[in-house]
């Protein structure tokens, strides 16, 4: 069984994908700590908790994987990221343990807002740099709605690199397939939930959203509250749970205005129903983790077609 490293590990969602997809996922690294609890509450293993610049000791794999922040490349151009241990950027420690550790294939994730950073600078900065370790990449954008039958208007970038160049040449980019998953399957319109998850007349923003329609989802945007035009959840992103209205909310059939629990934000990610949270992680936390975190179902997609591209070199 081809085993996996994950980085950014957060709650696990693209080890989860992988372990799907029939991978052994043996290693985690994760530098929060709370959110660290989410993972190691579903799998196996601790999670090796510090920044990625201490790690060194992470064991051999075939597959490395993980959803790196997308910090400043400033940096880059200097060429200091594999020797800068203070000011190097994840990116860069990321592609330190991948030189160091040689795997089979990788598959690194960001938002898509990276293609167009810095004019595309950023972008090419990472794949000279990937390449020159030896690497034939794919670079990927795939939306949740259309590659993963799940109704979330999440569009990623995905960069998949492999050792062997016939290996590359046998992988398999995504098609889209049809969205027939409605929100009514993850969020229950009828649902009693705790209190402090109801607006009312007295919270801020309350004239934007009482008068919203019933089995949508909407955000509020600045002063406008919007909603996906097919009917798909916004983009559920890391700012949820801080106010500032980025949690969606809905109108349920009851007539009240209440925002998605955490548990629905990670249905909604296409984590299965009996994933773990731990009852000591506050809410804010799990909102942070469901908005950093990826849709599992597209990355077991991504794991089974790396998995049928390096079958014949095991």
């Amino acid at each position: 069984m081809l085993k996996v490293a994950g980085f950014f590990a957060g709650s696990g969602g693209i080890e989860l994908g992988f372990k799907q997809a029939g991978f052994n996922i043996i290693y985690a690294n994760e530098i929060n700590p709370l959110v660290a609890k989410i993972y190691e509450a579903n799998f196996k293993h601790k999670v090796d908790i510090k920044d990625i610049k201490d790690v060194d000791n992470v064991p051999d794999c075939d597959i490395i994987v993980g959803g790196f922040p997308c910090q400043s490349f400033s940096l880059a151009g200097l060429k200091l990221g594999f020797s800068d241990k203070v000011n190097g950027n994840c990116f860069f420690e990321l592609a330190r343990i991948i030189k160091l550790k040689s795997p089979k294939a990788f598959m690194l994730e960001n938002v898509k807002g990276l293609v167009n950073h810095d004019k595309g600078k950023t972008l090419n900065i990472i794949k000279n740099t990937l390449e020159e370790l030896g690497y034939y990449l794919h670079i990927n954008i795939y939306n949740a709605k259309e590659y993963a039958n799940i109704p979330q208007n999440r569009e990623r970038i995905f960069i998949i690199g492999f050792k062997d160049k016939r290996a590359y040449e046998r992988y398999k980019p995504l098609e889209k397939v049809p969205l027939t998953k409605s929100i009514k399957e993850f969020v229950d319109f009828n649902a009693l939930v705790d209190e402090k998850y109801y607006k009312n007349e007295y919270y801020a923003r309350y004239e934007l959203i009482k008068d919203i329609e019933k089995d949508k989802i909407y955000t509020i945007a600045f002063k406008d509250v919007r909603c996906s035009v097919d009917n798909v959840c916004p983009c559920l992103m890391a700012s949820m749970g801080k106010g500032g209205g980025k949690t969606p909310c809905i109108k349920t059939n009851d007539d009240r205005i209440r925002v998605l629990t955490p548990n629905e934000c990670f249905r909604l990610q296409g984590y299965p129903s009996d994933y773990i949270y731990p009852q000591n992680i506050s809410k804010t936390q799990l909102y942070i983790a469901a908005g950093n975190s990826v849709v599992v179902p597209l990355i077991k997609e991504i794991a089974l077609s790396i998995k049928e591209a390096l079958k014949h070199n095991l």
